[in-house]
């Protein structure tokens, strides 16, 4: 049970808890039915009970000019501004009871934002396909509860409530017991480093919730430290593990938190709550590429943006902003990334004003590294959201998908990718009136600093993010040669799961070197003593690949321009 929130007692009757060390009297209103007087204990918390089930409407009145919904609302009616729902969490009946989720090492993700698919039973019907193409994970942008009804997620204000645009808390379940009746886990994104500017009032009633004196891009930085923050997060991520039966979480931007101890106590409950006979999985987003976070009992993985900028590079050309930091001798990079995960291990970075990022990671397995092409951030955070199905050379971009999907790290995808999707996935919200515009403004003054936009007519044609346009336009339709695409990937996926998974646990670097300007070449021992070596050219100059037996895969004239080349040696 939570120490935040509404919990069920009885079929009628269900006890309240708010915390609100500011306030002196808590009023909790129940829609219809008469307000009762919270009772306050010496800790700064509010209780009450009412005699009211699943499906009543709550508020906490703090004064005659302010009432709330609940921080850890399960589930809202009329935004999150509205009222708060009762949920009874045990109410769903599960047909996959069954289920105790995959290895790690299975993993194959596909990232997926439920808004755009049609909410939670959109997404539900593009399950099977996904399932025969040999994705074995979908992972959900952000689904808590945000203001308006469109929005990444990130933006989210009531952790415990998912989105209504998307769909009921029932429905989310069902969700991902369809998933699990065809063998795909699911992940979800959640945000604990800050909350969103529409409709979050905890600044109101609770302000021990952030450390005013502790700056983040989005305020005063979330105050994990306390014992009621840590619970109101710890919580959270149990619920979703063990009352969603989530197979695993991904943690965004932790290094924005600032607490490796909160991170470490968070790890250490979440695996003793769900017990040994889960696989459940835990993967951190984090710039500060901390490699101590990535220990058994700890995380299993981190997303590598490492990767991704390397290879964006090498793709696309681009060295603008922070793929600066990985301009010069992006073939040295990639090499690295190959042989030791993060390419940034301590070395200052010209992004940072030169300041050192990372540690040393060289002594971790492949599959502590989750590796992508493209996600919703370096896909959406472009000023028109271009795909590289758009920016790179067809024939680079599938040498790039083999490595991908060949390689030891655990690869992530992007929804549409399989399907060479050309749609955009631009940053959209749902904000109104002064916030609307600042938004809008916003995101136009972040591109003047890029050379394509410097001219304030070349900004003013950046999609504006409260448009219901721009959120439309972000579906991933297929593209003109989707049938093509999505063959490759299931000729690759088929490959992974016969050739890479049954070897992965295990598996160590036996080194990665540049071959060229834009060529590489790693080798790995797998698991059982098997030896896989990747060469990969994205350049168009001729490079050497190495002289072995029938290759496991091959595109392109080995060498000779865009090429990639995998061997398995037994």
């Amino acid at each position: 049970m939570s120490a935040w929130g509404a919990t069920p007692v009885a079929a009628d009757r269900t006890r309240f808890r708010l915390w609100t060390p500011d306030r002196d009297a808590v009023t909790l209103e129940i829609d219809g039915g008469d307000a009762v007087a919270m009772m306050r204990a010496d800790d700064g918390w509010f209780a009450a009970e009412a005699p009211v089930g699943a499906g009543a409407r709550y508020r906490f009145r703090l004064d005659a000019d302010l009432a709330v919904p609940d921080p850890a609302s399960r589930a809202q009616a009329g935004g999150v501004h509205g009222w708060s729902v009762v949920v009874d969490p045990q109410a769903y009946r599960w047909t996959t009871p069954e289920w105790r989720g995959r290895p790690w090492e299975e993993a194959v993700i596909e990232e997926v934002h439920a808004g755009v698919l049609g909410g939670f039973a959109g997404v539900a019907e593009r399950l099977p396909a996904l399932a025969e193409l040999g994705v074995t994970a979908i992972e959900l942008m952000p689904v808590n509860a945000f203001g308006g009804t469109r929005n990444w997620g990130y933006d989210g204000v009531l952790p415990y409530a998912p989105a209504e645009a998307y769909g009921s808390p029932e429905d989310l379940k069902a969700l991902v017991d369809r998933a699990h009746g065809l063998g795909l886990m699911v992940f979800l994104d959640v945000v604990y480093n800050h909350f969103g500017p529409d409709g979050n009032y905890l600044g109101a009633y609770a302000g021990g919730f952030f450390h005013t004196d502790v700056h983040t891009p989005w305020g005063g930085a979330v105050a994990v430290d306390a014992e009621p923050v840590h619970r109101f997060f710890v919580d959270n991520a149990r619920m979703w593990l063990e009352e969603y039966r989530i197979d695993g979480l991904r943690f965004d931007a932790v290094h924005a938190i600032g607490n490796p101890g909160f991170l470490d106590a968070m790890a250490a409950e979440l695996r003793e709550s769900v017990g040994p006979n889960r696989h459940v999985h835990l993967v951190l987003e984090n710039e500060s590429n901390d490699a101590d976070r990535l220990s058994p009992g700890r995380y299993d993985a981190q997303w590598n943006d490492d990767f991704h900028n390397v290879l964006h590079v090498l793709l696309t050309g681009e060295t603008s902003a922070y793929y600066a930091d990985f301009a010069e001798q992006p073939a040295e990079r990639l090499a690295r990334c190959l042989a030791e995960g993060f390419i940034y291990q301590g070395q200052g970075s010209p992004n940072h004003d030169g300041k050192p990022r990372g540690m040393p990671s060289d002594h971790l397995p492949p599959s502590a590294f989750v590796s992508f092409l493209q996600n919703h951030d370096q896909i959406g955070n472009r000023a028109m959201g271009e795909r590289l199905t758009l920016l790179a050379d067809p024939d680079k971009l599938r040498a790039a998908t083999a490595l991908l999907l060949l390689g030891p790290q655990i690869p992530l995808l992007f929804m549409g990718d399989s399907e060479g999707s050309e749609a955009p996935f631009l940053f959209f919200t749902d904000f109104h009136d002064e916030l609307a515009d600042a938004v809008r403004e916003g995101r136009r003054k972040e591109f003047a600093k890029f050379a394509a936009f410097a001219d304030p007519e070349a900004r003013a044609r950046i999609p504006d993010p409260n448009a219901r346009s721009t959120f439309d336009q972000s579906r991933p339709e297929p593209g003109p040669a989707a049938a093509e695409c999505r063959a490759l990937y299931a000729e690759l996926l088929a490959l992974r799961h016969a050739h890479i998974v049954p070897r992965l646990k295990g598996a160590q670097s036996l080194g990665a070197e540049a071959i060229g300007d834009a060529a590489v070449v790693a080798r790995w021992r797998m698991g059982d003593d098997a030896t896989l070596t990747i060469a990969l050219n994205l350049g168009d100059a001729a490079v050497a690949f190495p002289n072995l037996a029938e290759p496991l895969f091959a595109r392109g004239e080995p060498g000779a321009g865009p090429s990639v080349a995998v061997w398995m040696e037994v």
